[in-house]
């Protein structure tokens, strides 16, 4: 599949998860491409179980009445890490370059900011706080890096994230230069979400123990909206995704004055 078509089926999950099916037609006339093309997609990502093709369009896949999600925590962290890959490595590369000696940094969990974390994994004399245990792993392997878990219960396989009081109150009597987060949804309403509430609660006491805010995610989650809240719009100081990002969402997030790196 050549980059031009990877990136047009992209943006039709990206247009279904928000409307839940769409036509042909409305395919075609979204992304500028002929009929032939969007039939073409929707076939390849029928096979992948992405879609169920109908009668003139196309309807997110479904496997007993449950509608597909492609964040979900039921996924494996492995087949989370493998969705939009290149992206997320263009955004961990960006990320990190941020990242300067003597600082200390937090990573909330997920797969977006295990690849920045990786990142400095050949750095020195930066302390790290994490709630992503795999993080913590992976880091304590450098001795020139401090690594600081949070504390707190594991409750989701593969998520890797730990959650609960015990991780809020280790939060309060530190203080990070800057906090890298994750999200499954990224919107100029609503700002930064997920979709555990408890999870939610972990990175919303990292963010505010942070002077600087980085939301890393790929452009399949702009304009998305997941049900737990981690941080509004104007407390989001930077957001990092790739070069996929819609013209909507870009002019959006730039209307509310919202800082985007796009790579």
């Amino acid at each position: 599949m050549s980059l031009k078509t990877d990136k047009r089926a992209k943006e039709i999950v990206r247009l279904l998860l928000h409307h839940g099916k769409a036509s042909v037609d409305d395919l075609t006339s979204a992304l500028a491409t002929s009929p032939a093309s969007i039939r073409r997609d929707l076939i390849r990502l029928e096979e992948n179980g992405l879609v169920h093709r109908t009668h003139g369009g196309a309807m997110l896949a479904r496997d007993g009445g449950a509608t597909y999600e492609p964040f979900r925590f039921d996924a494996s962290f492995q087949v989370r890490e493998d969705r939009f890959a290149a992206e997320k490595q263009r955004i961990a590369r960006a990320a990190a370059a941020l990242v300067q000696e003597d600082e200390t940094i937090g990573f909330a969990a997920g797969t977006t900011t295990t690849l920045v974390a990786r990142q400095l994994l050949h750095r020195k004399n930066i302390h790290i706080i994490t709630n992503a245990v795999n993080i913590g792993m992976e880091l304590s392997s450098s001795a020139r890096l401090q690594t600081t878990l949070t504390g707190g219960n594991l409750r989701w396989a593969g998520a890797f994230s730990l959650v609960g009081p015990a991780a809020i109150e280790s939060l309060a009597v530190v203080v990070m230069d800057r906090l890298f987060l994750s999200a499954t949804g990224v919107d100029a309403s609503h700002g930064a979400t997920i979709i555990q509430p408890d999870e939610a609660a972990v990175f919303r006491a990292m963010s505010r123990q942070a002077r600087q805010v980085v939301v890393v995610a790929d452009s399949s989650k702009m304009g998305l909206v997941s049900p737990a809240v981690i941080c509004p719009p104007h407390e989001i100081d930077l957001l990092i995704t790739d070069d996929g990002i819609s013209e909507d969402a870009a002019r959006a997030f730039a209307s509310i004055g919202m800082s985007v790196l796009a790579v």
